[in-house]
């Protein structure tokens, strides 16, 4: 039995869902439902990055701080964090590369 169902919607909506031009993928996607922070760099975030690119932050932070061994508590830590969450997202070639498929979350 042939079945030609796709392997995995691009990316899953929900209804009336916003949607985002996210920076990081360079196409519209569904966005954040809230601001990650009280902060400028927080409203940036929400208005130009997707839900994808930021679970994708999420693993990237982690290794930050394991490979910097940095204490989220500390506040020179923290800035050291924000730093490269600023170029994650808003950095020269913070873009991915044309035709990136993001690997299968293993949740």
């Amino acid at each position: 039995m042939g079945c030609n169902t796709p392997q995995m919607p691009p990316e899953p909506e929900r209804p009336g869902q916003r949607k985002v031009f996210c920076v990081k993928f360079q196409r519209e996607m569904p966005g954040l439902d809230e601001p990650p922070f009280d902060t400028e760099l927080g409203r940036r975030i929400y208005e130009n990055v997707s839900e994808e690119a930021w679970k994708m932050w999420g693993e990237h932070g982690k290794m930050i701080l394991n490979e910097y061994r940095l204490n989220p508590a500390n506040r020179q830590d923290q800035e050291i964090l924000v730093k490269h969450l600023e170029d994650f997202f808003f950095g020269q070639g913070a873009a991915l590369p044309p035709g990136y498929v993001p690997p299968r979350s293993k949740d």
